[in-house]
C-alpha cells in the first residue's frame, strides 16, 4: 500500500509560524511535524521547508529527551570571531588582527607623535583617529573588518574617542607656589578679619545680534529661529563684555555687562574705568551693606600670562588700572589691595586719604607715585605702592 503525503499543508502551517521562531524553534516545528506525519515524515517535511533531512533529524532528537537544553547551537557552531589569540587557520579567525590594530594606534617609530595619549599603565587610553579610517587602513592590509568591529576592539582594548585637553602650561615663576601660598594667606586673614575680599575677571565676550548660540528650545516644529550665517560684528551694536565680581566670603557672583572695549578705561565710561566701575557697582549695590565696618578691600585679579606682559583691563602693569583705583580707594575711603597671582610684580596697595575723608575726584596722574619694586622672593611678590593725596 503506497501512501501519498500531502505537502501543502505541513509548508502552510510552517511558513505561518517561521516569522516568529529562531533557527532552534524552526528546527523544532519541523520535527514536530514529521514526527505526526509517521513514516516518510522526515522526507515529506524537508520538501515543505526545504530544511536538510538531518536537520529535522536532530529536532526529532531534541525533542526525545527529558530536559530540553537551552542552547539555539551546538557547541562551537556559529561564525567564528575576528580574533583568534593562538595560532589557528585563517577560518578559526585573524590572529594578526588585533596586533596591527594595536600598531596602527601606536606605531612603535611614533611612540611620542600623539596617535595615542594616556599613560600606558593607566586603564584609560585614546586615540585621536576614527574608527573609519583605521578600518580602511586594516582592509588595506588585507583583514576583513568594518568600522563597528574595530570600535569593539578599541573598547575592549580600553581606548575612547577624545578631543584635546588644554594641561600644558609652559615655563612658569619659580617662586609661583609661594606666590599662591601667600595670597592664600592674605584672603584667609581678610576673611577672619570680616574685610571684603573678591575676585575679578573679565569672562568671554559675546557678539551682540541674531547669532547663533549653542543649546536648543521649544519651538513649533519646523519653525526653528533664524539667525545669521556668518558671526560678523555689527559696529553699531558692538561686543557685549561681562566683567565679573565674586565676593569670597558670601559665595555670589555680580556681572556687569559692557558694549565697549575690555579696557582700564573706554571712552563709553568717561572719568571712569570699565573695570574699576564694575568694582564700584559691586560695592555700592551690595559691598557696602554686606559690609558696613569695612575698611580694605582685596581683590584677586586673573591678569594675562606673564609672556604677554600681564596685560589687559585689570594687568599688574597698566597705569591706568591703577590709576582708576586709586581714584576708586579715594572715593570710597578705602585702602585697596590687589592681588596678580604668577606674575613677578604680584601686589598692588592702594591707600585713601589719610583724612579719611571720600575724594570724588581722586588723585591725578601726576600727583601718584609708584615706588620702585624690589625682585621677588620665596614668600611672594614685593608690592607697588601708589598713594592718594596727604
Amino acid at each position: 500500500m503506497v501512501v501519498v503525503i500531502d505537502v501543502e499543508p505541513i509548508r502552510e502551517r510552517f511558513l505561518t509560524v517561521a516569522p516568529f521562531l529562531d533557527e532552534r524553534g524552526r528546527r523544532l516545528v519541523a520535527a514536530a511535524e514529521a514526527f505526526a506525519v509517521g513514516y516518510g515524515g522526515i522526507a515529506a517535511v524537508a520538501m515543505a521547508t526545504g530544511m536538510a533531512p538531518s536537520t529535522i533529524g536532530r529536532g526529532l532528537r531534541e525533542l526525545a529527551q527529558d530536559e530540553p537544553s537551552e542552547r539555539v547551537r551546538r557547541p562551537g557552531a556559529g561564525r567564528k570571531p575576528a580574533i583568534c589569540k593562538e595560532p589557528a587557520p585563517a577560518k578559526a579567525g585573524d590572529p594578526t588582527l588585533l596586533a596591527d590594530l594595536e600598531a596602527l594606534v601606536e606605531p612603535p617609530a611614533c611612540a611620542g607623535a600623539g596617535l595615542t595619549r594616556g599613560d600606558p599603565a593607566s586603564p584609560l587610553r585614546w586615540t585621536c583617529k576614527s574608527v573609519r579610517r583605521r578600518a580602511q587602513a586594516l582592509q588595506a592590509q588585507g583583514h576583513q573588518v568594518s568600522r563597528t568591529l574595530v570600535a569593539e576592539l578599541l573598547n575592549a582594548a580600553g581606548y575612547s574617542l577624545q578631543a584635546n585637553c588644554k594641561t600644558k602650561e609652559g615655563d612658569s615663576h619659580p617662586d609661583r607656589d609661594a606666590q599662591f601660598a601667600r595670597i592664600n594667606t592674605q584672603v584667609a586673614a581678610a576673611l577672619a578679619e570680616k574685610q571684603p575680599v573678591i575676585s575679578v575677571d573679565t569672562k568671554k565676550k559675546e557678539l551682540v545680534g541674531d547669532f547663533r548660540n549653542n543649546g536648543r528650545e521649544y519651538r513649533p516644529q519646523g519653525n526653528p529661529e533664524e539667525v545669521r550665517v556668518h558671526d560678523f560684528l555689527i559696529k553699531e551694536l558692538g561686543r557685549a563684555v561681562p566683567y565679573g565680581v565674586y565676593d569670597l566670603a558670601a559665595n555670589s557672583g555680580w556681572v556687569s555687562v559692557g558694549v565697549d572695549h575690555d579696557t582700564a578705561a573706554p571712552c563709553s565710561l568717561p572719568g571712569a574705568s570699565f573695570a574699576v566701575n564694575s568694582i564700584r557697582q559691586w560695592w555700592q549695590a551690595v559691598g557696602r551693606t554686606r559690609y558696613p565696618e569695612a575698611t580694605r578691600l582685596l581683590i584677586t585679579a586673573k591678569p594675562a600670562p606673564a609672556k604677554a606682559g600681564g596685560g589687559g583691563s585689570n594687568g599688574s602693569r597698566g597705569r591706568l588700572w591703577k590709576r582708576e583705583l586709586q581714584k576708586l580707594a579715594n572715593q570710597l575711603g578705602l585702602d585697596i589691595v590687589v592681588s596678580h597671582p604668577g606674575l613677578r610684580r604680584g601686589r598692588l596697595c592702594l591707600r585713601a586719604p589719610a583724612s579719611g575723608t571720600k575724594s570724588n575726584t581722586g588723585s591725578s596722574p601726576s600727583s601718584a607715585r609708584t615706588g620702585a619694586p624690589s625682585r621677588s622672593s620665596a614668600t611672594g611678590s614685593s608690592p607697588d605702592q601708589v598713594r592718594g593725596p596727604n
